[in-house]
């Protein structure tokens, strides 16, 4: 009984014991240092070979300029231990009350301490960067270097470098240290990043470019390569990526996936030409089944992207032929899918669509393909009005995919469904949840109907310019513009000042943008601007109207006012990262 009580008196001495230790850290990092003191010199004396505690006991001595304290603790803990980092500690206490040769003497002794025996370096420069004595952690590192070259302080004297203002050195040392060590190369890829993003830093980015090709030129390592096509990358320069990409491939003719990967970006970003380029370097040039039809789909939707009506029967033939090249396999499964999209929202053939969706479903692959598949069948049973089939397919993927992405895309297109059902309570309920989305485009999506729906219900309550819109939204959605347009712009008319107004612009100026009429469209998004300044719109009409004056009517002058209020305004808006990347390089900040 005794050996139990014993054994409980110390569990719960050890429990206060760790309560006491979590309490000095939490009075420490709130800056109370005089109750840290208490707690922390407690701590220290009975762990007495803990750096740790020791280190923040001075360092509240020094908070409470109680130097004389500092210097005693650390003379007395030099005759228990051989630490050379007290000598920078020493050292600090003296920097701290302006005693500057005392302290130089100290931080000289710390190096020299390196000089016998070089794997201090880390120990000390660390102490040395935690000061931010910047200039003796740059030495404490470079002396180990040279008293042991197997050490490698790159990194570290690298961030050192770029702190004192070395942009130069900083990137040659981190470009070295990453090749040197290449398991780290994201770790200095996401520091670069940094500076790539921060408009001050165009020096920078001039130099690691520069840096970058002369080691390409140099080295026939395709590690360069690759580090300087990722570079491109983060600039959205995909067709200086490609050339780079190409040279990879000419030494490593193994695999197409970065070069697909490329046209995928290319391709998001509606850089067209180069991702055309791309694309018809991998049909070319690939022998693998799989990355001819995953680049012929992709140049056809390319194609599909940019035609008119006229060129629709020769993209259908494009099209069949293809898949009558590569029949049905695991391969052509985009392929399919983009030819019944094709059938149905483009040349109204819906028969036919669901007729080669319903055939595929038959075929065994995974689930998720499966519902890919199911998911269009529903978006095209949509375009044909027939909602509740549409719906139930949503269903299915909704209850079959739970926790994927995909799961979310099939909610909220169920409660598009729904809108267009014109059942618009139903619909509210859906998009309540919708607006939690992690998916940042489903949420801004789901706000938008939400807010339609609501609005234009408690201004009227039976509803009727909603439902005028909603039916003209499922025109535009089933890509009949002439007739959305007219539907929108007879809205327009009846509901002058009402809550559906801004909406209505909106839709205006996005059919105008769509068929090229971009004087119409900017006229649109400035009545949004102008009578609508505190809807919800505002982001949508400043980007996209920034958009026309620079892609369409190179007027960057335009441009450039709209871009700088649309980031300035409005910096919750899912353009924003956009538009201020536009704004920068209209500056002149970004290098070409």
């Amino acid at each position: 009984m005794k050996k139990y009580f014993a054994l409980l008196f110390s569990f719960f001495a050890l429990i206060v014991y760790s309560q006491n230790e979590q309490l000095a850290i939490d009075y420490y990092e709130k800056g109370e240092f005089e109750k840290a003191l208490t707690l922390l010199e407690q701590i220290a004396s009975k762990q007495p070979s803990n750096y740790f505690y020791f280190q923040r006991v001075i360092d509240c001595y020094q908070q409470l300029q109680q130097f004389e304290k500092v210097e005693k603790a650390i003379e007395e803990r030099k005759e228990m231990y051989y630490q050379p980092l007290l000598l920078v500690d020493l050292g600090y206490n003296y920097h701290l009350q302006n005693q500057e040769e005392k302290a130089k003497k100290q931080f000289e002794l710390a190096i020299k301490a390196i000089e016998e025996q070089p794997n201090y370096a880390y120990q000390i420069g660390n102490n040395f960067e935690k000061k931010v004595l910047v200039e003796w952690a740059l030495k404490a590192y470079e002396t180990g270097t040279k008293g042991n070259p197997n050490l490698n302080f790159d990194y570290q004297i690298a961030l050192l470098q770029g702190q004192s203002g070395n942009i130069e050195l900083m990137t040659d040392k981190l470009l070295d240290f990453a090749y040197q060590r290449q398991e780290n190369t994201p770790i200095v890829k996401n520091y670069l990043t940094r500076f790539i993003s921060n408009e001050a830093n165009e020096t920078f980015l001039t130099y690691l470019k520069k840096a970058l090709l002369i080691r390409t030129q140099k080295s026939q390592d395709i590690y360069w390569n690759q580090f300087l096509s990722w570079l491109y990358i983060q600039q959205k320069e995909f067709g200086k990526a490609f050339i780079q990409e190409r040279a990879i491939y000419k030494r490593n003719p193994d695999s197409f996936d970065n070069i697909i990967t490329l046209a995928n970006l290319a391709i998001d970003d509606k850089q067209n030409e180069d991702a055309i380029t791309i694309l018809e370097f991998i049909i070319e040039n690939a022998n693998d089944l799989e990355w001819k039809v995953t680049a012929h789909t992709l140049l056809m939707k390319i194609k599909i992207d940019q035609a008119e009506k006229s060129d629709y029967p020769k993209i259908k033939e494009d099209l069949d032929l293809l898949l009558q090249q590569f029949n049905f396999n695991p391969y052509t499964l985009d392929l399919i899918k983009l030819v019944a999209h094709f059938d149905a929202f483009y040349i109204n053939d819906t028969k036919s669509a669901i007729l080669l969706l319903n055939k595929v479903l038959e075929l065994p692959f995974d689930y998720r393909e499966k519902a890919k598949f199911k998911m269009e069948l529903a978006d095209i049973l949509v375009y044909d009005e027939k909602f509740n089939q549409a719906i139930l397919y949503y269903a299915q993927v909704e209850d079959n995919m739970k926790n994927d992405a995909l799961a979310h895309e099939a909610s909220m297109k169920m409660a598009k469904a729904n809108y267009y059902k014109q059942d618009f309570d139903w619909t509210l309920q859906q998009v309540k949840v919708l607006k939690q989305s992690s998916s940042l485009l489903i949420a801004n999506d789901a706000v938008e109907l939400f807010l339609l729906i609501q609005d234009n219900s408690y201004e009227d309550s039976t509803r009727v310019a909603l439902t005028a819109f909603s039916k003209a939204d499922l025109l535009l959605y089933q890509n009949k513009e002439s007739e959305a347009l007219q539907a929108f712009l007879k809205i327009l008319e009846l509901n002058k000042g009402n809550s559906i107004e801004d909406e209505t612009l909106l839709k205006i100026a996005i059919i105008y943008s769509k068929r090229k009429e971009h004087n119409k469209a900017l006229e649109y998004y400035k009545l949004i601007l102008d009578n609508h300044a505190d809807g919800i719109f505002v982001d949508e009409a400043l980007f996209f109207s920034a958009e026309i004056y620079r892609k369409e009517l190179n007027d960057n002058e335009s441009a450039k006012p709209l871009y700088e209020k649309m980031i300035f305004e409005h910096s919750d808006s899912i353009y924003f990262i956009e538009a201020r990347k536009q704004f920068r390089i209209l500056r002149g900040d970004s290098n070409t």
